[in-house]
């Protein structure tokens, strides 16, 4: 299979690094732009990176050598990609507006960043979930005029630890009424240099800006439906989030309680919630992604799992990995899950996105 040549934009960055790391010998694609800030620009990769690449010990070697490009024009990756990763870290205004520039000249953007999650007509994907959402790719191009460029986005990493559970009971029949969502995030989440050590070591921060609304309602677009030309939102569940802060490097962890709304009757036991969660899959492993894990979901019986150091990697870092589950005194089921947030909850959850478009079709005409 011949490769579809991609761009980063944001490849300085470390979720831009990311990018290239895992795009490193993929079966689909092969990064052949990258793109940063005008500081960046014209500098060797391997130079604008010099004492700020953390992604393992070696660039890239195809990577290595590309000369970066100034990410504000998007005229300068024609020819050069069919197609960019954005992992653009600037003024939300300004993201939008580049993403679309980029759109605008026929080139898709499978983005990391937050800018576009809550515009009407651009699917927030995980490929497990909403996979239907790219229905209204077609709607976004009419409204803009586009006719080969869109803009798919990903969620907050934090949704990564809950959100597959979630779908996982109401496709089987057991809708969630309510859920109190406590998350311990990694250090890594917030980027780097990220947080300074004095504030993380022998710490807990209880407060991470923005974090809470996202993981709050960002759910219920993921969960909602294709109206026309916009996405409606789901009207349940309703969360409640206190996210904070943890010395942990990679590795969001969530403690999940939940409330089912059904009669008690009708209330799954704790053996089926496993059955379900254990026999999930979705159109990713239907279609044998690259990047998909096979199980999305494992459950752990040890009472002392999941743990960030044991089990991120599960499933190459891709599957959430959930332990503990059991009867809540307040609601119905309680239960820990982790998601590992550098992975499914940054680059290598938009690369599945990116391989789910392929496989449906969407970068054919490019």
């Amino acid at each position: 299979m011949e490769k579809i040549n991609v761009g980063v934009l944001g490849a300085t960055g470390m979720v831009g690094q990311r990018y290239i790391k895992h795009l490193e010998n993929h079966p689909w694609f092969k990064v052949t732009y990258v793109a940063a800030s005008p500081r960046s620009a014209g500098k060797i990769y391997k130079d604008a990176v010099a004492n700020r690449w953390l992604i393992g010990a070696d660039i890239p070697a195809d990577v290595a050598n590309l000369t970066v490009q100034d990410a504000n024009d998007a005229k300068l990756a024609l020819g050069k990609c069919k197609f960019v990763f954005s992992a653009l870290e600037m003024d939300k205004d300004a993201i939008k507006a580049l993403e679309a520039a980029y759109a605008a000249e026929g080139i898709p953007v499978v983005s990391n960043a937050s800018a576009n999650r809550w515009t009407d007509d651009v699917p927030m994907l995980v490929p497990e979930i909403n996979y239907s959402h790219l229905d209204i790719i077609k709607k976004q191009q009419e409204a803009h005029g586009w006719k080969k460029g869109f803009i798919v986005v990903k969620p907050n990493c934090s949704l990564q630890t809950y959100m597959m559970p979630l779908h996982a009971l109401i496709m089987a029949g057991y809708p969630v009424k309510r859920m109190i969502v406590t998350t311990e995030q990694a250090v890594s989440g917030a980027g780097y240099p990220g947080v300074p050590s004095y504030d993380m070591i022998d710490n807990i921060v209880p407060y991470i800006g923005g974090e809470e609304e996202k993981t709050e309602k960002e759910c219920l677009k993921i969960l909602g439906k294709v109206n026309g030309s916009k996405i409606e939102n789901a009207s349940a569940p309703l969360v409640s989030s206190t996210c904070t802060r943890v010395p942990v490097i990679d590795g969001h962890t969530a403690s999940v309680n939940l409330e089912f709304d059904l009669p008690e009757d009708k209330k799954p036991s704790l053996e089926e919630i496993e059955r379900v969660w254990t026999s999930y899959t979705s159109v990713p492993q239907e279609l044998n992604l690259p990047s998909a894990p096979e199980h999305p979901i494992v459950v752990r019986h040890e009472e002392n799992r999941p743990q960030p150091r044991r089990d991120r990697e599960t499933e190459k870092g891709m599957a959430c990995v959930i332990g503990r589950l059991r009867k809540c005194n307040v609601f119905d089921v309680k239960f820990v899950a982790l998601s590992h947030n550098t992975k499914r909850g940054a680059a290598l959850g938009g690369i599945l996105n990116a391989e789910l478009l392929k496989a449906k079709g969407f970068f054919d005409a490019l």
